[in-house]
């Protein structure tokens, strides 16, 4: 795996090189070296093997959910595509959280997610206006959605548990602390670093979930094979 991490590890390298001060601006260039990651991610993604079969459709909605948060770094890059960047994202959640599944469903880690959300949602609410209250709250849903499921795979006493499942946890937890960052620094108040928290967590969390396609044909013959036996 390392090799075809490297052009990840490059290319964060070179974006914080570039824009790790702050200073970023509303340009393709920007954009481009912004982007580049997650690209990177989705060949690394490719590159693990890819087809229209049963066994591969986790790794099918991590690409997708990918490639949605390839758009939504490039609209965000401009303040007025604002709402647009959270469609893609939240595109990319709800594939993410398809990607997890349902099952074990563990009510409680829900409820917890539940309880955070609207936590959040209500620290916010104050601050939101018009269609962004709606929009807002969508998006929380299907974040914590998302987070639900991925550490709802993770069941440590289970033959099933891998590293790669590890991953996926960590990666939407990363995910979580890194859009709660920015929401806290575009309508409350603003947040020390903001800049180099949100993108670190970001690309974390993007090669977390990216981590989680490692073996996942295998984890889903074992699932089926258990199912049959």
């Amino acid at each position: 795996m390392g090799p075809y991490l490297v052009p990840f590890f490059k290319t964060v390298a070179i974006f914080f090189v570039l824009f790790g001060d702050d200073s970023r601006d509303e340009s393709i260039f920007y954009c481009i070296v912004k982007c580049l990651p997650v690209i990177s991610l989705i060949v690394f993604v490719l590159l693990h093997g890819m087809n229209l079969t049963e066994y591969y459709r986790y790794s099918r909605r991590i690409l997708i959910g990918l490639i949605f948060s390839c758009f939504g770094d490039a609209f965000l890059v401009w303040p007025d595509y604002f709402e647009v960047g959270i469609l893609m994202f939240a595109i990319a959640q709800f594939s993410y959280a398809r990607a997890f599944g349902w099952r074990p469903m563990k009510i409680l880690h829900g409820l917890g997610f539940a309880a955070v959300g609207a936590l959040v949602y209500m620290f916010l609410a104050p601050a939101l206006e018009g269609i962004m209250l709606y929009i807002v709250a969508a998006y929380i849903t299907l974040i914590c959605t998302m987070a639900w499921r991925a550490v709802a795979r993770v069941e440590f006493y289970n033959d099933l548990w891998t590293w790669t499942k590890l991953c996926g946890c960590i990666g939407s937890i990363a995910f979580v602390i890194s859009d709660l960052t920015i929401a806290i620094n575009k309508f409350r108040c603003p947040v020390p670093f903001q800049h180099q928290i949100v993108m670190l967590t970001y690309y974390a969390a993007q090669m977390g979930i990216s981590l989680s396609v490692v073996d996942s044909p295998i984890d889903e013959l074992l699932e089926k094979t258990l199912k049959a036996s």
